[in-house]
Protein backbone atom coordinates (compact mmCIF):
# COMPACT_ATOMS: atom_id res chain seq x y z
CA UNK A 1 0.00 0.00 0.00
CA UNK A 2 2.80 2.78 0.95
CA UNK A 3 4.38 1.63 -2.36
CA UNK A 4 1.68 2.69 -4.32
CA UNK A 5 0.92 5.82 -2.37
CA UNK A 6 5.22 6.73 -3.10
CA UNK A 7 4.93 5.84 -6.68
CA UNK A 8 1.29 8.18 -7.10
CA UNK A 9 3.53 11.15 -5.21
CA UNK A 10 6.60 10.44 -7.27
CA UNK A 11 4.54 10.49 -10.74
CA UNK A 12 3.00 13.53 -9.45
CA UNK A 13 5.48 15.58 -8.90
CA UNK A 14 6.84 14.09 -12.27
CA UNK A 15 4.21 15.57 -13.93
CA UNK A 16 4.62 19.05 -12.40
CA UNK A 17 7.78 19.45 -13.11
CA UNK A 18 7.28 18.63 -16.87
CA UNK A 19 4.50 21.14 -16.51
CA UNK A 20 6.63 23.82 -15.41
CA UNK A 21 9.64 22.61 -18.12
CA UNK A 22 6.98 23.15 -20.61
CA UNK A 23 5.55 26.35 -19.06
CA UNK A 24 9.04 28.06 -19.03
CA UNK A 25 9.98 26.57 -22.41
CA UNK A 26 6.95 28.71 -23.98
CA UNK A 27 8.41 31.83 -22.05
CA UNK A 28 11.53 31.43 -23.74
CA UNK A 29 11.21 30.33 -27.53
CA UNK A 30 9.88 34.17 -27.89
CA UNK A 31 13.28 35.38 -26.86
CA UNK A 32 15.10 32.62 -28.68
CA UNK A 33 13.53 33.93 -31.86
CA UNK A 34 15.50 36.88 -31.16
CA UNK A 35 18.61 37.39 -33.02
CA UNK A 36 21.72 39.86 -32.77
CA UNK A 37 20.37 40.75 -36.69
CA UNK A 38 17.23 41.80 -35.21
CA UNK A 39 18.46 44.75 -32.74
CA UNK A 40 19.30 48.36 -33.69
CA UNK A 41 22.81 49.08 -34.58
CA UNK A 42 24.58 51.40 -32.18
CA UNK A 43 26.80 54.23 -33.59
CA UNK A 44 30.46 53.34 -33.67
CA UNK A 45 31.20 56.82 -32.32
CA UNK A 46 29.15 58.97 -30.03
CA UNK A 47 27.62 62.00 -30.99
CA UNK A 48 29.51 65.28 -30.23
CA UNK A 49 28.77 67.27 -27.07
CA UNK A 50 26.54 70.74 -27.94
CA UNK A 51 28.41 73.81 -28.77
CA UNK A 52 28.09 75.67 -25.30
CA UNK A 53 30.37 78.81 -26.40
CA UNK A 54 28.43 79.26 -29.67
CA UNK A 55 25.91 82.44 -29.02
CA UNK A 56 22.73 82.86 -31.11
CA UNK A 57 22.82 85.81 -33.69
CA UNK A 58 21.61 89.22 -32.51
CA UNK A 59 18.09 89.86 -32.65
CA UNK A 60 17.39 92.38 -35.58
CA UNK A 61 13.74 93.74 -33.38
CA UNK A 62 13.82 96.71 -31.08
CA UNK A 63 13.59 96.07 -27.19
CA UNK A 64 10.02 97.10 -25.89
CA UNK A 65 9.78 100.86 -25.11
CA UNK A 66 9.90 101.35 -21.37
CA UNK A 67 6.54 102.77 -21.29
CA UNK A 68 4.80 100.14 -22.63
CA UNK A 69 6.90 97.80 -20.72
CA UNK A 70 5.62 99.38 -17.67
CA UNK A 71 1.62 99.14 -18.92
CA UNK A 72 2.37 95.64 -19.67
CA UNK A 73 3.59 94.95 -16.21
CA UNK A 74 0.70 96.85 -14.74
CA UNK A 75 -2.02 94.81 -16.50
CA UNK A 76 -0.73 91.44 -15.66
CA UNK A 77 -0.34 93.02 -11.95
CA UNK A 78 -3.85 93.92 -12.25
CA UNK A 79 -4.87 90.45 -13.63
CA UNK A 80 -2.92 88.77 -10.82
CA UNK A 81 -5.00 90.93 -8.41
CA UNK A 82 -8.51 89.97 -9.82
CA UNK A 83 -7.11 86.16 -9.79
CA UNK A 84 -6.29 86.01 -6.23
CA UNK A 85 -9.47 88.09 -4.94
CA UNK A 86 -11.72 85.37 -7.16
CA UNK A 87 -10.15 82.44 -5.58
CA UNK A 88 -10.49 84.18 -1.81
CA UNK A 89 -14.15 84.35 -2.59
CA UNK A 90 -14.33 80.96 -4.02
CA UNK A 91 -12.99 79.54 -0.94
Amino acid sequence: MFALWDLQKSRLAGCALLMAALALGGCSSQFADMSAADTPAHPREPGAYLPVHDLPPDRDQAVIPPDQRAKIEAELAAARDRQAVAAKDAK
